[in-house]
């Protein structure tokens, strides 16, 4: 298990609820729920996060984003997914390109 990074969990939690989504806490990472849709948010590296759910959402410090987005890409999961880079108070979100994503 990854060491829990309060400083980016809170970012993230700050991030999903400023969008409008109900944030709660579940194991090690965070579900960020709005309408039908259910993120799962964690600030782990993708090789320990869970895998259970089709929306996941990866948080890292700005500096790291890039590389936590490579490693998605050249794992290639079973789920839709999202990085967060952020950096104070500001945050950037990549994603993979629309033919790397898995068929619904």
């Amino acid at each position: 298990m990854g060491v829990v990074n309060t400083t980016l969990d809170d970012r993230a939690r700050a991030v999903f609820s400023d969008l409008g989504y109900e944030v709660t806490r579940e194991g090690d990472e965070l579900r960020a729920e709005r309408r039908w849709r259910t993120v799962y948010v964690t600030t782990q590296e993708p090789a320990e996060a869970e895998t259970h759910g089709r929306l996941r959402c990866f948080v890292a410090p700005a500096e790291r984003a890039a590389s936590v987005r490579d490693d998605l890409l050249a794992r290639a999961p079973d789920y839709d997914w999202a990085v967060i880079g952020v950096e104070d108070d500001d945050y950037t979100v990549l994603h993979p390109d629309a033919d790397v994503l898995p068929a619904p």
